[in-house]
């Protein structure tokens, strides 16, 4: 229970604080703000929490920032660091819990869906099921423009989750709501983002997320505990989950066995496990869910997307956002971010260098809040600065620099090209001339590690982990360049067209892209900064640098699942034929990466992934209900002939 309320904790502040001291403390604040709690009427009559920080000063109206949120504003602060510019500039600061959520009344919906032609109409009578996410966000800020010192500008921002909310912001319609900025945000749970990535559940993830999820953010809790708690009594904490795990996740996943035994274990207790088992494939469930399919029209606001590169979880979101957008309201003022960050890193204290690589001075989250994020909200509500110059701000990872695009991505920049798989092992632009195969034994006994470490819940390291771990795996197949005589640069989507044939009826495809680091790799002389020096007057680096064996380092560029069953329609899912040879399909989240002259471009195949992706039987059925008797081990052969190449398509810089 304490890792839950230490979740609760972390995930409810707005911001992360940066590691310098804040300029504006709680006695700043205090003295120059007016904090308030309100419940504001939606138009059924449902009343929404939401805290308000107002400057006390009323000489000059104020624009707002605002976040809505299902992790809970209740103790919401203004002061961090990456709060210093909107203070220095006398913003008002709103925070809402959305509907079923914490202190809010009403019923919660995961990914509440968008509800075309509604009314805004406000008599509750007529606004039966006229609800959304949306309208909840146009009545939010019809009361705050009638009833706070503003200037009739409102912003609304938000990471993750509540960059759904912020997407929901940009279809509400209201006149005042001039930008927001989807970060990250949650869009697509069964092709891309949480809870599935092309058809396969990501198991560690929802598992390590709903318990705390469910229960802990749900309002009939937060109620009960807080009147307990008025009255003097301990909040009742007993939610009866069942104790799975022990020892690191790995090993306890593969004790509990299959999909089955989680949700038996669970019992009725969590409602998101049941609506995964009642929805395997794609169906109007999902797509009811899922806003970009086909509501992005008509947004009025301008919409700054931002994107983690190496994001763990909502990688997909952002992109999708943006591309929609792009597609459905062409007359949109629309920008896309896109850095080397983990899942809200820009605004949650990411530094020059993240685990073992290096990020870079102008990725890290000082610089993103004062250079890229408030001088957009600055144009748009203050009208102060400008406006921003490109439309795609998007960093290149292998160069560690800024690269700014008209759009994204810009066809003139790149070509999709063709990039062979050959049975020697190699990789590269030329076509196979020799036919072959190469061949692996999945094991769903002994599935692939993610991650190398133990642990005990999703590490956010493994997007740039070093490969090398696993590298050795007899069921992990690798196609590699030579050293590069020339930088070799990627802008956009992957594509991956395997041709494979299986012993078995169903298998999952793991591809990953992955930049080998020379044998004489150091930071010290990639980044051009001096060796430790001894001795009092000794130059020391600016920053300091991680001790790990760099040389020969295997940096995941990209990592994608595909479902096989799902490789013609994630709808209508269908086994393979043991034996015949068979394209296996799909694309991966864009990158911006340069593979520098030296370096090698490597591909890497695999069929788990564990436990980050749930084990596929590799026994055509429904993955959710079937028993341990339906886990067979496959043998996959990798074809790389001239009739039926594998073939890596990439994005390359012309």
């Amino acid at each position: 229970m304490k890792k839950y309320l230490l979740m609760l904790i972390c995930i409810s502040m707005s911001f992360a604080v940066f590691a310098q001291k804040p300029k504006y403390d709680s006695e700043y604040v205090k003295n120059h703000y007016d904090r308030s709690e309100v419940m504001i009427p939606m138009r059924d009559g449902v009343k929404l929490f939401t805290v308000i920080f107002e400057p006390k000063d009323k000489t000059v109206k104020h624009p707002i920032i605002m976040q809505r949120t299902c992790y809970s504003v209740s103790r919401s602060t203004i002061t961090s660091t990456s709060y210093e510019p909107y203070v220095e500039a006398g913003y008002i600061f709103v925070y809402q819990d959305v509907r079923g959520k914490n202190m809010s009344e009403g019923e919660f919906e995961d990914i509440r869906p968008f509800i075309e032609g509604k009314k805004l109409n406000k008599k509750p009578a007529k606004n039966v099921g006229q609800t959304d996410e949306a309208s909840d966000t146009y009545d939010t800020a019809e009361w705050l423009v009638k009833n706070t010192n503003n200037n009739g500008c409102i912003g609304q921002y938000g990471i993750s989750y509540p960059g759904f909310y912020t997407t929901m912001a940009a279809l509400s319609g209201h006149p005042a709501i001039k930008a927001v900025s989807p970060q990250a945000p949650v869009t697509d749970w069964y092709h891309g983002d949480d809870v599935h990535h092309n058809g396969a559940f990501m198991m560690a993830e929802m598992i390590s997320f709903q318990p705390m999820f469910e229960y802990m953010m749900n309002n009939k809790y937060v109620r009960a505990a807080a009147e307990a708690q008025k009255n003097g009594q301990r909040p009742n904490m007993n939610f009866k989950f069942p104790s799975l795990f022990h020892n690191d996740f790995y090993t306890d996943y593969l004790k509990i066995g299959t999909y089955k035994n989680i949700t038996d274990a669970y019992g009725d207790s969590l409602e998101y496990l049941r609506i995964v088992r009642e929805h395997p494939n794609w169906d109007e469930y999902w797509e009811s869910h899922t806003v970009t399919k086909g509501h992005m029209h008509d947004v009025k606001p301008a919409v700054m997307v931002v994107g983690g590169l190496f994001d763990k979880e909502d990688c997909y979101g952002a992109f999708d956002v943006y591309k929609a957008i792009k597609e459905q309201s062409p007359a949109t003022e629309l920008y896309l971010v896109e850095g080397p960050w983990f899942h809200g890193g820009w605004a949650r204290g990411q530094g020059m260098f993240w685990n073992n690589i290096a990020i870079g001075e102008q990725a890290t989250s000082e610089y993103y809040i004062k250079n890229i994020e408030y001088p957009f909200f600055a144009y748009y509500l203050e009208g102060k600065g400008e406006k921003p110059s490109a439309e795609a701000r998007i960093y290149d990872t292998g160069k560690r620099e800024w690269s700014y695009y008209t759009s994204w991505p810009e066809v003139k920049t790149a070509d999709t090209t063709p990039f062979y798989l050959h049975a020697n092992g190699k990789v590269s632009t030329q076509a196979p001339v020799n036919d072959g195969v190469v061949t692996y034994i999945s094991d769903p006994a002994n599935p692939v590690p993610y991650h190398n470490e133990i642990e005990t819940s999703t590490s956010r390291n493994y997007m740039i982990d070093d490969q090398r771990y696993i590298s050795n795996r007899p069921d992990v197949i690798t196609f590699t360049t030579d050293a590069l005589d020339k930088d070799l640069t990627l802008k956009g989507e992957l594509e991956f067209d395997l041709q494979v044939d299986l012993s078995s009826t169903d298998a999952d495809f793991i591809v990953k892209v992955i930049d080998v680091y020379p044998e004489d790799f150091s930071w010290y002389k990639e980044l051009n900064i001096p060796m430790p020096g001894r001795g009092a007057n000794a130059e020391q680096p600016k920053f300091r640098v991680p001790n790990y064996t760099m040389p020969g380092y295997q940096l995941m560029v990209r990592g994608e699942v595909m479902r096989g069953k799902f490789r013609e329609s994630f709808s209508d899912p269908k086994p393979f034929e043991p034996g015949k040879t068979t394209l296996v399909k799909f694309t991966a989240p864009d990158v911006s990466h340069t593979f520098k002259k030296g370096h090698k471009l490597m591909i890497s195949i695999q069929s788990t992934w564990f436990p980050l992706v749930d084990r596929n039987p590799q026994t055509f059925c429904d993955i959710y209900t079937c028993d341990e008797s339906a886990y067979v081990k496959s043998t996959i052969n990798v074809h790389c002939e001239k009739n039926a190449p594998s073939i890596i398509k990439l994005p390359v810089v012309k």
